[in-house]
């Protein structure tokens, strides 16, 4: 039995920015049960990494990116809520993307993929909900891109949820991410091995994807963790011998040891497409201007989570979401989170997160 579930999406499925993608498949995995009113079902988007699973369960016992958050007790509790986790449109763990096989030619879509958005993304999330019989979730949850993720949801199906948290996230990403995200992607472009984007499945720009997952594993940490946790600890191993500019730091071997990891794990086609996606999206698109664009949101309850050492998506941002959204038609909470541990706080200091998410999620007085 395997832990991870299909929806195809039959017929065209159109992108936002032009260009069809014929029966679509979203890959997702569900936590809990559902009940009798189909009335309390969280849907998690995730940033752009991960793959749908967010949790163990007794299908999949391999911890998920998100264990120590969803599951019996925890606070996205899986004994009171149906979690349901998708894997993003464009990624390569299960959802169709540029490296499944186009039907019309039977080979894989590489770069003859449409331009991704997350319109996209969010509108094939809703697919599945839909198909999973859910007419309103109880919340939908994004971090990182998966807030974007959800608010453009909400954009463009208000009211799909009764409650919205957006953690470290923002209404459109600032020039500062959109340049380093853009310095990432021509790093992977710039490989021999890239082939504009033709390279052999299982292959490709492994060089420049390493390059690029250790730019951002930078963006996602803060200078204050890399001081604490590393100083300048020397590795124990000695230098590889004719190399001059071999490891010598600890800092040095920890990016270099995330970096074989990730390249191992994601294609580089996804990779762009995705970060690309996170660029194009703007709430302002949907009105005109950032607050026309949320005042669509039509979730009664927000809460929006920020870290002040985040510099990727920078606490100001979630402030001004906070502040657009509290409109007078929603009640609004605004968290700010001390971690030191940047953007990639909401995976790794469950000291401080899991209290936030847990008040969110608390039962609402009166409710049954």
């Amino acid at each position: 039995m395997q832990a991870r579930r299909e929806h195809r999406i039959d017929g065209e499925f159109r992108m936002h920015r032009g260009g069809v993608l014929r029966d679509p498949v979203i890959a997702y995995e569900t936590w809990g049960q559902l009940d009798a009113r189909a009335s309390n079902a969280v849907l998690i988007v995730t940033g752009l990494s991960p793959s749908a699973h967010a949790a163990s369960s007794a299908a999949d016992q391999a911890p998920g990116w998100w264990e120590e958050m969803v599951g019996p007790g925890k606070p996205i509790d899986t004994r009171r809520f149906f979690v349901i986790c998708v894997n993003s449109l464009g990624s390569c763990f299960g959802s169709t993307g540029p490296a499944s096989p186009n039907p019309a030619t039977g080979e894989a879509y590489r770069l003859d993929f449409p331009v991704l958005s997350l319109e996209d993304v969010a509108r094939a999330a809703w697919q599945v909900v839909q198909a999973l019989g859910i007419e309103r979730l109880h919340a939908t949850v994004g971090p990182s891109m998966g807030g974007m993720t959800a608010l453009a949801l909400e954009i463009l199906h208000p009211g799909s949820s009764r409650g919205l948290l957006l953690i470290s996230s923002a209404a459109r990403a600032e020039p500062f991410a959109v340049a380093l995200r853009s310095l990432q992607r021509e790093i992977v472009r710039r490989d021999p091995d890239w082939q504009e984007g033709r390279y052999p499945v299982g292959e490709g720009p492994i060089g420049g994807m390493r390059l690029a997952r250790k730019l951002g594993m930078i963006t996602y940490r803060s200078a204050q963790e890399w001081r604490q946790r590393f100083g300048r600890e020397r590795i124990a191993a000695e230098r590889e011998p004719g190399n001059p500019f071999g490891i010598d730091f600890e800092v040095e071997s920890y990016l270099e040891a995330h970096a074989v990891k990730f390249t191992g794990q994601f294609d580089p086609n996804c990779y762009l497409y995705l970060s690309r996606a996170m660029d194009l999206f703007d709430a302002a698109d949907h009105g005109g201007s950032v607050a026309a664009g949320l005042s669509r949101v039509g979730a009664g309850r927000v809460t929006v989570i920020g870290v002040g050492s985040d510099f990727l998506f920078p606490l100001h941002q979630q402030r001004e979401l906070a502040e657009a959204l509290d409109d007078g038609r929603r009640e609004v909470r605004f968290v700010e989170l001390a971690s030191v541990q940047g953007h990639d706080s909401f995976l790794v200091d469950m000291d401080r997160f899991r209290p936030a998410v847990e008040r969110f999620f608390r039962p609402e007085p009166g409710a049954s």
